[in-house]
């Protein structure tokens, strides 16, 4: 096993794509398997031991947020010696293609996910609507989806104008709708921003008995970019990889928003625009004493001007 987890250091950032693609198939040959499949997704599988992590991703996604350009799970793999299995987009597919359907058949008929003690599925947006209905592959599954759409069929969710390119897709089909194949799953976790509407009425649309719903107000519309800002997303794969991931257990992972500066900048925001100037004084004054934060050391200089010159009242320093 410590050769192939030396194998999970090579970097891959610097290549370009073909060289990127020739780099990871290499790797993969040598430590389990790799599989085109069809012209825009192919599988990366990692064979380490018992526990799987299987995360959907995009080319684009990897090369953007992996200062390495490694598939994800390869971090939480060479930490904990997991195996992994990567279903790698190009673009934004929602892996809506017969020959991804044809490859999860496959390691149906083979029994590939009973060959592990656990198994965990990961996504977020079009990669978290993946992670959802593919996880009905590997029953009594953890699955945790990040921004999941629960569906793009237009009979369902046309009120979702984010991606009318995708409406002549078929969500109906094979491995469609998404809140109807988590059922299998143990127990689903669906992180989402309840002030984002879109993906709070995809949210919505997942309310089954083994979904517990992480709401995660104020960090808007890139919770897996928020999610890697704070160091917790290898956390949260990690617990989930042990059976330990709950809600209580986020709740005290994500304390850690109180660093995050766009959280805290999208928090003052939003009592700004409530007209709350107590509040997003205090907030001010809890900010600038444990951290630099030049523009929130403005908001408040102005706050305090505000409140001297008798607009609303704040309590003494």
């Amino acid at each position: 096993m410590t050769d192939l987890l030396k194998l999970l250091e090579t970097p891959l950032n610097g290549l370009k794509r073909p060289s990127w693609l020739g780099k990871l198939q290499d790797i993969s040959d040598e430590a389990g398997f790799f599989e085109p499949l069809g012209k825009r997704h192919f599988a990366s599988f990692i064979d380490l031991n018992e526990t799987l992590i299987v995360t959907f991703e995009s080319i684009q996604g990897i090369q953007a947020l992996s200062e390495t350009a490694q598939p994800m799970g390869w971090e939480v793999a060479r930490e904990h010696g997991w195996s992994h299995l990567a279903l790698i987009s190009d673009g934004d597919t929602w892996f809506r293609d017969q020959a991804v359907y044809d490859l999860f058949d496959q390691l149906i008929d083979d029994g590939f996910f009973e060959e592990f003690d656990r198994v965990v599925f990961y996504g977020a947006g079009p990669c978290g609507y993946a992670a959802s209905v593919f996880s009905v592959a590997s029953p009594g599954a953890t699955v945790l989806a990040v921004q999941p759409q629960a569906t793009l069929d237009p009979r369902v969710a046309e009120w979702d104008d984010r991606f009318i390119e995708m409406r002549r897709t078929s969500f109906t089909d094979r491995f469609g709708y998404g809140p109807d194949m988590i059922e299998a799953a143990d127990q689903a976790f669906v992180f989402y921003d309840p002030h984002e509407d879109l993906d709070a009425m995809h949210a919505a649309l997942f309310t089954r008995s083994n979904v517990t719903k992480l709401r995660m107000p104020n960090m808007g519309d890139a919770l897996q970019t928020e999610l890697l800002t704070m160091d917790l997303l290898f956390s949260v794969l990690s617990q989930a990889g042990h059976g330990t991931f709950s809600a209580a257990s986020f709740a005290k992972l994500y304390r850690a928003r109180r660093n995050n500066a766009s959280y805290l900048r999208s928090l003052l925001a939003r009592l700004d625009v409530q007209d709350r100037p107590y509040l997003a004084t205090m907030l001010c004054r809890n900010v600038v004493g444990r951290m630099h934060a030049p523009r929130i050391r403005r908001r408040l200089d102005a706050l305090e001007k505000a409140a001297a010159e008798g607009n609303f009242q704040i309590p003494a320093a």
